[in-house]
């Protein structure tokens, strides 16, 4: 028997930061993103040895270890270990042996949250796998838990919750982790215009989202005046962007992302960079109207809006600075997980 899971990985389209405890606490957050068809996945294969074997396929880690309920959390594979540790902390029945794989259609690092993408993949195997009896908030607040609170991993709300639900989502985050997902009914027509319009550049470097996090929650808890009044506007940005996207206003996209982005810079250092900036400026002189660093900044993948077919003037001018272009499309399904027999 062989059971899978995957997860769509999103791209955030506006709000992006307001998210992140203490700001969401204290002012309430809000976010506009979107799942896209690149993949997180996930494989159990249950046993009948004494030992769980845990292996990350695109980042060439393995460990086996002889089944026990917590596997120590020492660095290597945590993600894994701690949804083990989550999952079999109050397991009532037998132990069971097994293996489980998982793999990203991305590098590390990418900024399309692929850390907590691959975290509701895991989750949505096991669920597939021992009958779990989880909704679809249920599982999207499991895996918020497992990385925020079991292995103290800085981030925001936002990817969890996305993985889960898929399709385009307006996302409302308070205090006490509550979380409003919010689904768009966006006409079909306006998707493939987003689709011709968008481009995913990845610009060949991986960045550590949790220390940029960090920052940012350090001047939301200080109240840095700059911070936390980027962090208003970029919140106002959310409610513009859906009403643009579900109303077809679609010459406004551009404009949006590029008052994000400049509105994100301010919430903490660290988030641009020169080979950043010269990217984002050379797709702006070549027909883009605006985009953003995906995720919290610093590298990964850099999203451009190019409309009126200048997507293909952009891409040539690009084409010198070592980046590679990624395709992709919007998905509306989120988590989904099928048993082999």
């Amino acid at each position: 028997m062989i059971i899978r899971a995957r997860a769509p990985l999103r791209i955030g389209l506006a709000g992006g930061g307001t998210d992140v405890s203490p700001y969401s606490d204290l002012y309430g957050g809000a976010i506009l993103n979107a799942t896209i068809s690149i993949f997180a996945h996930a494989t159990i294969i249950p046993g009948n040895s004494n030992k769980i074997k845990l292996e990350s396929l695109d980042l060439n880690e393995e460990k086996s270890f002889k089944k026990a309920k917590r596997l120590p959390i020492d660095g290597q594979l945590d993600l894994m270990k701690g949804c083990h540790n989550h999952v079999f902390k109050d397991y009532s029945s037998k132990l069971p042996s097994y293996a489980i794989s998982t793999h990203v259609d991305v590098p590390k690092g990418s900024g399309l949250g692929a850390s907590s993408t691959v975290t509701v993949a895991m989750l949505g195997a096991y669920s597939e796998w021992l009958k779990l009896p989880f909704g679809e908030y249920d599982l999207a607040r499991t895996a918020f838990d497992i990385e925020r609170n079991d292995l103290k991993i800085a981030g925001g709300k936002q990817d969890q919750y996305a993985a889960t639900f898929g399709g385009f989502n307006f996302m409302e985050f308070y205090k006490d982790e509550k979380v409003i997902v919010n689904p768009l009914r966006i006409r079909p027509e306006y998707i493939h215009e987003l689709e011709l319009n968008i481009l995913l550049y990845y610009t060949g470097t991986s960045r550590l989202s949790s220390t940029i996090i960090e920052k940012q929650a350090t001047n939301f808890t200080g109240k840095k005046e700059q911070s936390l009044e980027a962090a208003h506007k970029l919140k106002e940005q959310a409610v513009l962007m859906k009403e643009a996207l579900l109303t077809g206003k679609l010459a406004e996209i551009g404009d949006l992302l590029d008052y994000g982005w400049q509105q994100k810079k301010k919430t903490a250092a660290g988030i641009s960079n020169p080979v950043i900036d010269e990217i984002y400026e050379t797709a702006l002189k070549h027909g883009a109207t605006g985009g953003k660093i995906s995720g919290a900044g610093g590298g990964g993948f850099i999203m451009l809006y190019a409309p009126g077919n200048a997507r293909y003037k952009v891409m040539k001018a690009l084409e010198h600075m070592g980046g590679v272009f990624k395709p992709f499309n919007f998905v509306q399904q989120g988590v989904t997980s099928w048993t082999i027999k």
